[in-house]
């Protein structure tokens, strides 16, 4: 078989800004001493005059961001998502949130694929805290080429948007000429009528494994793409729910908040459905190779298979 390409969505990032930094001037990036982790080392070479180092102190970046975005440019503020998301929360909701400014945050390192950093720096709760900000836009891409329209369509979009990278580098899924991303719209990827595999960011090629697994024993897996969690494709996943009648949702983050919590939500309101949550359940990560981690915590290919086999 041919080797898969694999690319850290943290680096898609890097070069997605180089793109739009060519096309706009108006963009401007900031970091906060994580250049080279962040890949935003990228934008800094090609425009130095653009790029602001705003050292060790996330929460103060993202005032700068705040004060930027009402000048008319557009900034995207780029650190780990422990420290977007976790560290500078209060500046996020009331500097950037509450007079809903045109800011982006770029947010690499999230997820317990952050691997060997541990426990500290593996973010899992960064999507239920930016999903309690109003008005704030979710993005968790796949892959290489859905992080870089995902980055273009957070320039293009007006008002705050939190987007959500990763360390390791994950298959290539999207790479096809029918592609097209759309803020608010999921991906049908696989069609099934026993049950729906709803998942985001690196989990969705986990799905895909999974559904190709299932397939085999005579178990027909829907597989939907939700690379905005916010605001969420609720069509796509009540249609698809009422079709198979069993959801289970996959991400690699907290499933208190996250996606699974966005889902049960919905499904609850709506249109109650048999339901099942694949996620980082109520713990802390630790350290190790983000391969072992995600087997670990059951969120690779075979993992996701099992826990939706028991589940239907």
């Amino acid at each position: 078989m041919p080797e898969v390409k694999k690319v850290a969505t943290r680096q898609s990032y890097g070069e997605a800004l180089v793109e739009l930094g060519k096309e706009h001037e108006d963009l401007v990036v900031l970091d906060a001493d994580l250049a080279g982790a962040t890949k935003t080392d990228l934008f800094k070479k090609a425009f130095p005059e653009r790029h602001i180092d705003c050292g060790i102190a996330e929460s103060n970046m993202m005032g700068i961001a705040a004060g930027i975005a009402t000048t008319g440019k557009i900034p995207f503020a780029s650190t780990f998502a422990m420290f977007a998301a976790g560290r500078a929360f209060e500046q996020v909701r009331n500097s950037i949130g509450y007079p809903h400014l045109n800011v982006k945050i770029g947010a690499t390192h999230a997820g317990i694929s952050v691997g060997e950093d541990g426990a500290t720096h593996q973010c899992n709760e960064d999507i239920a805290l930016m999903r309690t900000i109003p008005g704030m836009v979710i993005i968790n891409p796949a892959d290489d080429i859905e992080a870089r329209a995902a980055v273009k369509a957070a320039y293009e979009y007006v008002g705050p948007v939190y987007l959500r990278f990763g360390r390791y580098a994950v298959p290539v899924i999207n790479d096809r000429p029918d592609y097209k991303f759309e803020i608010g719209k999921g991906v049908l990827l696989r069609e099934g009528t026993d049950v729906t595999i709803v998942a985001t960011g690196l989990c969705v090629n986990s799905a895909l494994v999974a559904a190709e697994k299932l397939a085999e024993e005579g178990v027909s897996a829907e597989v939907i793409n939700i690379h905005t969690i916010k605001p969420l494709d609720e069509e796509l996943i009540l249609c698809s729910a009422a079709k198979t009648g069993k959801v289970v949702t996959v991400e690699e983050a907290s499933v208190i908040g996250g996606l699974g919590g966005a889902v049960a939500e919905l499904l609850s309101e709506k249109q109650p459905t048999k339901m099942c949550r694949i996620g980082i359940h109520d713990v802390f990560g630790e350290s190790g190779s983000a391969a072992d981690l995600l087997k670990k915590y059951k969120l690779d290919g075979d993992g996701v298979y099992e826990q939706v086999k028991a589940f239907v």
